[in-house]
């Protein structure tokens, strides 16, 4: 049994012994969780272990009578405690989590609780890269076919927070690693994984135990959906019904992306579908992601002319390969959202294909290996500016493929990046790390560049 720390008074300790639910983790997700308990009416305490998390002011305003603990290094419960409900950031490894399990309490994610109320047809979305476009490509197409859809998870609204809101036609939801850990009775009607790269090795003790956590997406799945292109996922056999997309020509694929007359097209079953020159984002790993919103949504029956008028409208999500802006002959790119090795890699192809340029990098790597971006920059960038706390570990794995420099914050990678460039090149901010070294999110990161570049091309 865990003792209550000293700096819980006894009210509080005998507050979160009798509450039937502990959520732990006080961010975005865990608030979620406590509204949805709330309106559910359940007994519930929130801990934390900082003194000040994210949303705790938050959580003052909208349930001011919340029991929360704050600054928690231990606690301890009676059999009251029946549920411990995990925010995505906390690992399964915590020693709160292994004393609950010990204890018999059941340890579940925000996505669990949610399907266990989920009445709609779920839509789930994972893998390492690509999944906040296919979601909202997804959604758009589901309005368009006059369906009322709620979509967030991962991106955007939490989950339970699209319960609150009510049951619609259709959920679509984003589901990173981390929720699918404590999930284990979603049964989606289609699931999707876009692809496995290594992420989060700081996390999972290796790329084994990372891919056994994506494949819990359609464990119950009516459908599945498969990147063929990706030997990882060509080579799984879930139990329903699966359909795949390449663009390497793999023959198990019926959704794929070929040349007819010297143009590229999506096919489906062998019949053209639309141009690839047609879509409104641009870039073979977008052309990928709209194969993906195709086969997923064909499994809701949505009519061919509502998917093509969709991806010819939809310009894609802010930070993801995003033009800020071109000038004397140079296209400057926002691709903060690229987190991890995977995503940096794809974009590099995507950008630097028939052009080369320059490439910013860095941040807090999460233990990745960075050996495959450098393969990938052979031939394309002739220059990485690195950034952040694992710049030099990042330098050591490119291994003199390309010229590295070195810069301190973001402006002064623009700055140098603005030095390096020639015209017909691009600048492509693709950080292959996470942004909490230097950034609130990747979002911060991405309007650091975004800004840096505008008053750079000003001067």
């Amino acid at each position: 049994m865990l003792e209550p720390s000293k700096n819980v008074d006894e009210r509080m300790t005998n507050t979160l012994i009798n509450s039937q639910y502990i959520v732990f983790g006080l961010g975005k997700t865990g608030l979620s969780c406590a509204r949805f308990l709330t309106q559910q009416r359940k007994n519930f305490t929130v801990i934390d272990t900082q003194e000040h998390p994210s949303e705790l002011d938050n959580l003052k305003k909208v349930i001011p009578n919340a029991k929360v603990i704050t600054g928690i290094n231990s606690f301890f419960t009676t059999d009251a405690c029946k549920h411990l409900i995990l925010s995505p950031g906390v690992s399964r490894a915590h020693p709160f989590v292994i004393t609950a399990q010990r204890k018999g309490i059941e340890v579940i994610g925000d996505i669990e609780l949610f399907a266990r109320h989920v009445k709609a047809p779920v839509i789930a979305i994972t893998g390492s890269n690509g999944k906040s476009t296919v979601v909202t490509m997804v959604s758009e197409i589901l309005r368009g076919a006059n369906l009322r859809v709620l979509h967030g998870g991962n991106l955007g609204i939490p989950a339970l927070d699209l319960l609150i809101a009510g049951q619609p036609d259709c959920f679509v939801l984003e589901l990173s690693s981390f929720q699918l850990e404590s999930t284990e009775s979603l049964a989606p009607s289609v699931a999707c994984i876009l692809n496995i790269s290594p992420d989060h090795m700081d996390r999972y003790e290796d790329f084994a135990s990372y891919i056994e956590v994506k494949r819990g997406v359609y464990n119950n799945a009516a459908s599945v959906v498969l990147n063929a292109d990706d030997e990882i996922l060509r080579d799984l056999r879930p139990q329903c019904e699966t359909h795949f997309i390449s663009h390497l020509g793999i023959d198990m694929a019926s959704y794929r992306i070929e040349v007819y007359d010297g143009e590229l097209w999506l096919i489906v079953d062998g019949g053209r579908i639309m141009r690839v020159n047609d879509l409104a984002t641009s870039g073979l790993h977008n052309a990928m992601n709209a194969l993906a919103a195709l086969a997923i949504t064909d499994r809701l029956s949505v009519s061919r002319s509502v998917q093509k008028s969709v991806l010819a409208s939809f310009r894609g999500l802010p930070h993801r390969c995003q033009t800020i802006l071109t000038r004397h002959g140079v296209e400057w790119i926002d691709d903060s959202k690229g987190t991890n090795v995977g995503a940096a890699s794809a974009a590099v192809r995507s950008i630097f294909s028939g052009r080369q340029g320059v490439l910013i990098a860095g941040g807090r790597g999460k233990g990745a290996d960075f050996s495959v971006l450098a393969k990938e920059l052979d031939g394309r960038a002739h220059s990485v500016i690195l950034i952040g706390e694992d710049a030099d570990a990042i330098a050591a794995s490119l291994d003199g493929r390309v010229k590295v420099y070195f810069a301190l914050n973001m402006k002064a990678a623009v700055s140098l990046a603005s030095r390096l460039v020639s015209p017909g090149e691009a600048v492509l901010l693709s950080p292959a790390c996470s942004s909490f070294d230097m950034f609130h999110d990747f979002e911060e990161r991405g309007r650091a560049f975004s800004e840096a570049v505008r008053e750079r091309i000003s001067q």
